[in-house]
């Protein structure tokens, strides 16, 4: 197919990659099929199987590739990738049409709403769509709403039609929330006084059942129920009749001592909440006349006895009876509220009165449906409005796992992440516990967002905050004039196991960065980038800090950080019994090194057993330095060092030479492989003499895997001068 992956490319399996690269080429019609005999066979269709097997797609430009896949000849495909895929990235996009944002609407709702797809990425993006960015994040947070009304159903797939007729037929069977809420056990009423039977038939509470459906009926039913006597209401079965014809059937069995309701099937307008509330108060007025007139005339079935002694329980009973009749008419207008307020919610559709009117019965899935646990935003420009709505979008997305913002022009707008994630870490269930954010220009110096971060989310695991340049106000200010007061706060006790800065030049503040070690006892790996050391005092207080407040700290990496200076504390970090992989990386570490340095780090090196990555790319080590580092693999060392990077460290092939030899002859002497097992060799001046450094690298491959290139060493002479 004419293709080669990135060699920064991680392939674990060379025959999904194919599936998946050919499945790509098919839909992106970079391969043509009709050119090929055997895959232009009727009986084989190259996108239906094949795409069983894809993980993971990409979309280009002006993602024909999703007009492609929503075909009606390709349903199977989509049906196939619903399964199947989990990773999806757009590149390069382009802006696009109504109709093709329609489609890919349609295509992320049936791919991840629907589907099985957890992570998305974006690329390269300079001038993004508006309209086309906000739609592919609001459909990665779940967030959907395919119509102005639900009654609009050829806006909904398949897959939601047929949810929403399993939860209307169970509306049919059951009421909407608990059934106590809706329903009034009459067993004990029968075992009372039918007087009392009468003041507690529950009439007005049905209302409250069907509030978003038809108000209007069960108000006017229960306002003429009330005028009858008790034997009417139980037994006048033709006004039931007309109800069930209407909107609902009630239905009443003294033998099951209950209230049923059966809901309708049809939908009609519905008068407002406030209206239907000043007709609930009128039913109650006539409720409290009727009852009141009921209490002084004796019922056929009681004598004298009865009657002057219920008299008298209910003179007793006046007050609280009353106050429990408030509570409960109170208590049954609340929930038809929260009821009507919950349907329209769910069904979109605003009243013009200020209250939500009904129309289909509430679905959950209609509003917001599964969303993305990884979110990688690379290349893009995000506006302050852009970066309010992801913000909006973060503070209730409790699925998203990992969050990476690279490169997007951030500014004033990491404000509004920093806000959204502030509101999601308030919910229990949130999964939030990596956060990446990199930028070109830092709008505020990296320890605040730091702070921040740590204060937003305590539940995170790793963070890395990354920036090259101060901003071009930033610049000039000195940073004494930042405000302190976030530092002075104390940060609650947090998760965090990784943490990464750069710094875009900014001087290394230890009092800063303790309070962040200090509420981090978790910490496992710390690193730090372009940070400058004004003071030489911050080395030795930054490993005071480690050392006391960092106690699971195995990795500890410095990349552009001028330590020729600092050799005792290099010294120190190397000896340090806890820590497994240390990184000095382009921080000038043999610049100044004397012969007596070097013997005294080799030492050292030797006799600490728990350190088994060391990387020094980047130090100007040079031929001779390199040839006296082999002696820590010695016969009476006791290094576990199996990871060594010499990396860009100005080495020759004479030196590699000289080096695998001596290596050879330190096996020869132990009688046993040693434990190194990994040499990185990138960016030497191994292209000076080919013979020799072929030689070099196979004695070395007999000892230890090489990871090594073919670069031009002329290329950096001038690097190398400039940095001299």
């Amino acid at each position: 197919m004419k293709t080669r992956p990135s060699r920064l490319e991680s392939i674990k399996c060379w025959r999904k990659k194919f599936i998946e690269t050919f499945f790509s080429n098919v839909l992106r019609g970079i391969l043509d099929v009709s050119l090929h005999q055997r895959l232009s066979d009727p009986s084989f269709l190259p996108l239906l199987h094949t795409s069983r097997h894809v993980t993971q797609l990409t979309i280009y430009n002006m993602l024909e590739g999703v007009s492609e896949l929503m075909a009606k000849h390709n349903q199977s495909v989509l049906e196939n990738l619903a399964v199947s895929l989990t990773s999806l990235t757009f590149r390069h996009l382009l802006s696009s049409s109504l109709s093709t944002r329609q489609q890919l609407s349609a295509f992320l709702h049936r791919l991840i709403h629907h589907g099985a797809v957890n992570h998305l990425s974006m690329y390269s993006w300079p001038d993004p769509d508006p309209a086309l960015l906000a739609l592919i994040l609001k459909m990665s947070a779940g967030v959907w709403h395919p119509g102005k009304t639900l009654l609009d159903q050829e806006n909904l797939c398949h897959l939601c039609r047929e949810k929403c007729v399993d939860q209307s037929q169970k509306l049919d069977e059951e009421p909407w929330g608990s059934r106590q809420l809706f329903q009034r056990s009459v067993s004990d009423q029968h075992n009372n006084s039918g007087l009392r039977n009468e003041k507690l038939l529950p009439s007005v509470p049905q209302e409250s059942l069907l509030g978003f459906q038809n108000a209007v009926e069960l108000a006017k039913t229960s306002s003429e129920t009330l005028k009858a006597p008790v034997g009417c209401r139980l037994g006048c079965n033709s006004r039931q009749s007309k109800m069930q014809q209407s909107s609902c059937s009630e239905s009443y069995s003294a033998e099951e001592g209950s209230v049923t309701f059966i809901p309708a099937k049809t939908f009609q307008d519905v008068p407002t909440l406030e209206k239907y509330q000043k007709r609930r108060k009128a039913v109650t007025a006539k409720k409290r006349s009727c009852r009141q007139r009921s209490s002084k005339v004796p019922a056929e079935s009681e004598d004298l006895y009865d009657f002057v002694f219920a008299i008298a329980r209910e003179e007793e009973e006046t007050a609280p009876c009353s106050e429990r009749r408030n509570a409960e008419e109170e208590e049954s207008l609340a929930s038809c509220s929260r009821l009507s307020e919950e349907a329209a919610s769910s069904s979109g559709t605003v009243c013009t009165e200020g209250t939500r009117s009904a129309g289909m019965p509430s679905l959950k899935t209609t509003g917001h449906f599964r969303s993305v646990s990884t979110l990688e935003v690379f290349s893009i420009s995000l506006t302050r409005n852009t970066c309010q709505m992801l913000g909006n979008l973060l503070s209730s997305w409790v699925s998203l796992e990992k969050l990476v913002l690279s490169l997007n022009g951030l500014g004033p707008g990491i404000f509004s992440i920093l806000s959204g994630l502030r509101v999601l870490s308030r919910h229990s269930d949130y999964r939030l516990r990596v956060v990446r954010i990199s930028d070109m220009f830092s709008h505020v110096p990296c320890m605040n967002l730091v702070h921040a971060f740590l204060s937003a989310v305590p539940l995170l695991q790793t963070l890395l905050v990354s920036f090259d340049l101060k901003t071009a106000t930033e610049r000039g200010r000195p940073e004494e004039s930042w405000d302190s007061s976030p530092f002075e706060e104390e940060i609650p006790e947090s998760h965090l196991e990784h943490l990464e800065i750069r710094f875009p030049r900014e001087p290394l503040q230890t009092s800063l960065l303790v309070p962040v070690l200090k509420a981090s006892r978790s910490l496992q790996s710390l690193s730090l980038d372009s940070v400058a050391i004004s003071c030489p005092q911050e080395v030795g207080l930054l490993l005071q800090a480690l050392k006391e407040y960092s106690p699971s700290l195995k990795k500890l990496s410095f990349h552009d950080v001028n330590l020729s200076g600092h050799s005792k504390e290099v010294l120190l970090l190397l000896q340090d019994p806890i820590l497994q992989e240390i990184t000095f990386s382009f921080c000038r570490l043999f610049e100044n090194c004397t012969a007596e340095l070097l013997s005294e780090i080799i030492k050292v090196v030797k006799k600490n057993s728990t350190l088994k990555s060391l990387r020094l790319p980047g130090n100007r080590l040079g031929n001779h330095r390199l040839v006296a580092l082999a002696d820590i693999f010695s016969e009476d060392s006791s290094s576990s060092i199996c990871h060594l990077d010499l990396s860009s460290n100005c080495i020759k092939p004479a030196g590699l030479l000289e080096f695998a030899k001596k290596l050879e002859n330190y096996i020869a002497q132990r009688g046993e492989q040693i434990k190194f097992t990994k040499l990185c060799l990138y960016q030497n001046w191994l292209d000076q003499d080919t013979v020799t450094a072929q030689e070099a690298l196979w004695r070395l491959k007999a000892m230890c895997s090489i990871v090594s290139d073919t670069w031009d060493s002329s290329q950096a002479l001038a690097d190398y001068i400039s940095v001299m």
